[in-house]
């Protein structure tokens, strides 16, 4: 399997690609604006790039409830973060919103992927993303992005997230995206109770059998908390736990706060995937003879 962001064309048949999470919010659930400052802001992605993130993501606007953020607010807070990504790093760039308007201002300021919480609710995006040659994530959300969601009610939990995700992408194909530009998220802790989300995270390979890249996005979060009994700021060592899991059931893709570490698992796991499809590729053989 092959996954193409921008120029950049990837090899995702063993080797998960890490995705370095850059926020432009005050009020991040992880960080809580810890780089908010604009310098600060560029040396946690000279820092992530080290570690060796494939690509970086830049969001404006925190996924749970919060003050209001205006699109032009929104623009205002990453198309120059984008800009400066651009010009100093020789890496695909994805912005993390759920609007069609902001998508087209970042992709213009050099953005390849737009990675959309909402399951591409805004009618413009697709079109937009697709104008640009960009590639698209599709995450589910039971009701949308940044409204609360207490009490999640569903009849069966992983039916109803694979078929959303199915026919996001099939969206997505109808708009001219190619597969390999499309990646689909089961929007874990997004109007999921933690039970949901654990729920979901085990059985990653359902939406692997859909044919396009699995993009995981668990780090720090709160099933992961709920799970292990940490808190925020200790979930390292959780969260390192769900994305070997995660590769392991075909998922491809890291959205990781931790990249160095998610970059030791995310190469182990390759190798490990490769010498154990080579066994079988040579049991077949011996087989054969």
């Amino acid at each position: 399997m092959f996954l193409e962001l921008g120029d950049t064309r990837f090899d995702v048949t063993d080797r998960a690609l890490v995705m370095g999470i850059l926020n432009r919010t005050p009020d991040s659930f992880f960080d809580s604006g810890k780089y908010w400052d604009f310098d600060d802001f560029l040396r946690q992605a000279e820092l992530l790039v080290d570690q060796g993130a494939d690509f970086l993501d830049v969001g404006g606007v925190k996924a749970g409830p919060g003050p209001e953020v205006t699109p032009q607010a929104e623009i205002e807070r990453v198309v120059p973060a984008i800009e400066a990504l651009r010009t100093r790093f020789d890496l695909p760039v994805s912005v993390d919103t759920f609007r069609a308007s902001v998508l087209e201002e970042s992709l213009r300021a050099g953005a390849v992927v737009g990675n959309d919480i909402s399951g591409f609710a805004d009618p413009d995006y697709l079109r937009v993303a697709s104008e640009h040659g960009a590639s698209v994530v599709a995450a589910h959300v039971r009701i949308g992005p940044r409204i609360p969601d207490p009490q999640p009610r569903y009849k069966n939990l992983r039916a109803e997230v694979a078929e959303f995700l199915r026919v996001r992408a099939e969206a997505a194909l109808a708009a001219g995206i190619p597969p390999n530009r499309i990646m689909i998220d089961a929007g874990l802790d997004l109007g999921k109770t933690p039970a949901m989300s654990t729920e979901l995270m085990r059985h990653s390979d359902d939406l692997a059998g859909l044919g396009f890249a699995v993009f995981l996005s668990a780090s720090n979060k709160g099933f992961l908390g709920e799970l292990t009994g940490t808190l925020v700021d200790d979930r390292t060592d959780a969260t390192l736990g769900a994305h070997a899991l995660g590769i392991a059931l075909g998922c491809r893709v890291l959205r990781a706060h931790d990249v160095a570490g998610s970059r030791r698992v995310a190469d182990m796991m390759a190798l490990l995937l490769r010498n154990r499809r080579a066994g079988r590729v040579g049991a077949a053989n011996k087989s054969g003879n």
